[in-house]
């Protein structure tokens, strides 16, 4: 099938095959996955106008809220989380979309810009991940007892004979006002800045805009190695604040496209809706088969991710 906007030519059933695949695993960090799918149009289907990070939000809008759907019916989304990121990421998204169209429309300084992004996050998540922080120890301790019910609730769910099967426990918003933000989770209590959030959201907003994945995908590591927020409860909350920032960017890229007639600006609306039939089943078995997963397997795969895919892009401006 020839996809005209995008100017390739590949089978109909090969994009929604990738993006199930990809969005099984990432969405289990709250990543949609569109980090992981700009590379495979880029490189493999060697789509690179910059339609593609248009493509690749339209694919997120299609694609999340099977996800959100299933975090919410489990009782981990922060919603006032979700619109702090919401708040910060919108403005910068835009931001973000009139500077990959006017300042990095070359790929290849487009690659090496990405994979600075990437890089540093990867990093990052890795540092944090070695490191023996009494600290962040503290604080894993609520996944660790969250896992720990799972395989409980489990047990109980499939041996009628040991009783009713208890409810995992769900996300309770303590406090919320115009400085901080309180929740407890499973007997863990978190309290962060709302500013902070909001202004590291909108960093990470711009950073998205140009990179085409709404900005909500990025703060998810951030989230989780520099505010030490379980990865269970904020997954929700990245996936709701990627889709929304992403409906903000295609529409962004759909109105301006016709100030550059000679550049494909646009999203090619066919491509997109494929990728996101496939991500949309599989964000929603991936954040359904989440809390079965330890969290430090869930943060090592993210960050074995990020860094691989920022390592490629290395590799590729610089010609090997």
């Amino acid at each position: 099938m020839v996809f005209h906007r995008a100017g390739i030519e590949v089978a109909p059933w090969i994009p929604p095959l990738v993006a199930f695949g990809i969005s099984f695993f990432t969405s289990m960090g709250g990543v949609s996955g569109a980090f992981l799918l700009l590379p495979f149009q880029m490189s493999v289907l060697g789509y690179t106008h910059p339609s593609v990070s248009a493509t690749n939000q339209l694919f997120n809008i299609v694609a999340i809220p099977s996800g959100v759907y299933r975090y919410w019916k489990e009782g981990r989304m922060v919603w006032p989380l979700t619109w702090i990121v919401v708040a910060g990421t919108l403005p910068g998204v835009l931001a973000g979309a009139v500077v990959r169209v006017a300042y990095l429309p070359n790929p290849k300084h487009f690659k090496l810009f990405a994979a600075a992004v990437l890089l540093y996050i990867g990093l990052r998540m890795v540092q944090d991940l070695l490191k023996k922080n009494t600290v962040a120890n503290t604080k894993a301790d609520a996944e660790e007892k969250f896992q720990e019910m799972v395989r409980r609730h489990r047990v109980q769910a499939v041996q009628p004979g040991e009783g009713a099967a208890q409810a995992l426990p769900s996300v309770k918003v303590t406090h919320f006002n115009t400085r901080r933000l309180g929740y407890t989770f499973y007997e863990e209590s978190y309290d962060i800045p709302v500013w902070g959030i909001f202004a590291l959201a909108f960093i990470v907003g711009i950073v998205g805009g140009i990179y085409g994945i709404g900005g909500g995908a990025i703060i998810a590591p951030f989230f989780v190695s520099f505010f030490k927020l379980p990865v269970y409860t904020v997954a929700g909350a990245a996936l709701m604040g990627t889709f929304v920032t992403s409906v903000a960017g295609v529409g962004f890229y759909q109105a301006i496209a016709p100030l550059y007639p000679n550049m494909s600006v646009a999203p090619d609306w066919l491509l997109g809706i494929l990728f996101g039939l496939g991500g949309m089943a599989g964000m929603y078995l991936g954040a359904r088969c989440q809390k079965y997963v330890p969290a430090r397997a869930i943060k090592w795969m993210l960050a074995g991710i990020i860094v691989f895919t920022a390592l490629k892009y290395v590799a590729a401006f610089f010609g090997y």
